[in-house]
């Protein structure tokens, strides 16, 4: 099955509900790991001047690409982002936090 098909069946699987708390749990995730560099709510500047607000990785990113990366362990060419790896839980909050703060 493919990741678009998988997530499209979880959203609609998912109440509104578990929605907004899996994307709760992204916030407190990315505010913990991410909030130091990027900007992460839906307004304000990133800490970093390189570091792209969150509500824009959609512009450069598949969401869901992004998934799987921070499955697998997400590195950047930028030498001042560290190299992560999310549990699958914690990465499809991320990927819930990210849809929602993006424009």
């Amino acid at each position: 099955m493919s990741s678009r098909i998988l997530t499209i069946a979880v959203l609609l699987a998912a109440s509104p509900a578990a929605a907004q708390d899996l994307a709760a749990r992204g916030h407190a995730l990315l505010s913990e790991m991410c909030a130091s560099c990027h900007a992460i709510e839906k307004t304000g500047a990133s800490p970093h001047p390189a570091a792209p607000p969150f509500r824009v990785i959609s512009r450069r990113l598949d969401i869901d690409d992004l998934y799987v990366k921070l499955r697998e362990g997400l590195s950047s060419g930028h030498r001042d982002m560290p190299t992560f790896r999310f549990t699958r839980e914690d990465a499809r909050a991320a990927r819930a936090y990210l849809r929602a703060v993006a424009e």
